[in-house]
């Protein structure tokens, strides 16, 4: 019988700072810990079980998982770098970031190519140069540019300005046209909001137009070998579609997991499916709220017996992050270099088993393949440890 790898990113839990965070301005960030001590009362008691107790040092039972940490080997703090190591494709040179803006050959590239201004054109958080420059944005028709610690290119525009499919094609023009060769970013990403001076809100309908993958994903393998490799959420994006054979965009955190669940009922695929839910990042961690972030990790905890009770008895679910956010960190608004938490789980193997910390989240995807009966492309497969 072919098999099946459940693969979910909780976008930026981290669980603790990377030796080298110092390097990142991240010393002492620690997304979960940080939230457990700062939110009375939260608890997660299924992904506790599935190992999660073990990893923040609190009261051990046996776990019904395996369990570690994972550090990543890339340089850099984006969901790009860390969703492409842990399918095998780990960049040795970081994407470009801009912390004083992008330079005159980009914007001006960008402003000729679309007949028109840019405005803003700096590292910022999105809520709040959507506010101070929402207005004008309006008033003007010009979209606002601006980046932020990671190697992102953001475009934002109100509906009623600039529509959503006009949006997307500014993004995938940008991409193809412009963000090449030494602007080669991680991600160019569309940011499209509603609403009134002083009350702009961003909808759901972001797109993240990654780069093109550098090489040979575990993706591209397994769908190379005929099986299925379904994506839900941006891990579509992330990849810039490629090594998928289907996918699945969706609004919020809700939507993925429960996608995720149907999914994981069905019996119309074998092969690999890889979700990511990006409402943890893009809600809480980087507007540093605490109590909303400890509410998505609980409704996603919620859901988990659902998941596990829906998984058949080969399957196998690996949970992991990309990076940190953590929600409590001060001295900015942007990820936080982390290491990120292993929970696996399958229903025909043992629990317990301490993964220990794996140099490198290529392990991740070498585990994938190994699952699904392929040789790994790079990383160390943990299954054996496992049996």
């Amino acid at each position: 019988m072919k098999k099946r790898a459940i693969v979910i990113v909780l976008d930026s839990v981290g669980i603790g700072e990377a030796k080298d965070a110092f390097i990142y301005g991240d010393g002492g960030s620690d997304t979960l810990r940080h939230i457990y001590k700062s939110v009375p009362g939260f608890h997660l008691p299924h992904l506790e079980e599935l190992g999660l107790k073990y990893l923040l040092d609190l009261r051990f039972d046996s776990p019904v998982g395996s369990f570690g940490i994972m550090e990543e080997k890339a340089r850099g703090k984006d969901s790009v770098s860390g969703h492409w190591e842990m399918m095998g494709l780990t960049l040795t040179k970081p994407f470009p970031t801009y912390p004083n803006g992008f330079p005159p050959e980009v914007i001006e590239a960008f402003e000729k190519r679309f007949s028109t201004k840019a405005l803003g054109n700096r590292p910022e958080s999105g809520t709040t140069i959507i506010a101070e420059l929402g207005e004008e944005h309006m008033r003007t028709g010009y979209p606002i540019v601006y980046t932020s610690a990671d190697s992102v290119f953001q475009i934002a525009a109100h509906n009623e300005v600039i529509p959503l499919d006009k949006l997307y094609e500014m993004c995938e023009i940008s991409r193809r046209e412009i963000l090449v060769g030494d602007h080669l970013v991680g991600r160019v990403i569309a940011r499209p909001f509603t609403g009134t001076p002083g009350h702009f809100v961003r909808t759901e309908d972001r797109r993240d137009y990654a780069a093109q993958p550098l090489g040979p994903t575990t993706l591209t393998q397994v769908s190379g070998a005929g099986l299925d490799v379904i994506a839900v959420g941006k891990t579509w994006d992330l990849f810039n579609g490629d090594g998928f054979t289907q996918h699945f965009h969706t609004g919020n955190n809700q939507e993925g997991t429960q996608k995720t669940i149907e999914l994981v009922k069905s019996n119309a695929w074998h092969g690999l499916l890889f979700t990511n839910l990006v409402d943890f990042d893009m809600l809480y961690g980087h507007r540093r709220n605490v109590a909303g972030y400890a509410v998505a990790l609980e409704r996603f905890d919620e859901a988990m017996p659902e998941l596990m009770d829906s998984m058949r008895k080969d399957d196998l679910l690996i949970i992991s992050a990309d990076h940190g956010c953590d929600p409590t960190f001060t001295g900015h608004t942007d990820h936080t270099r982390e290491y990120v938490p292993l929970l696996v789980y399958s229903p025909s193997l043992r629990g317990g088993t301490y993964l220990g910390v794996r140099e490198g989240f290529a392990d991740l995807g070498a585990t994938v393949s190994d699952h699904l009966g392929l040789t790994p492309i790079a990383g160390k497969s943990f299954l054996g440890d496992m049996r």
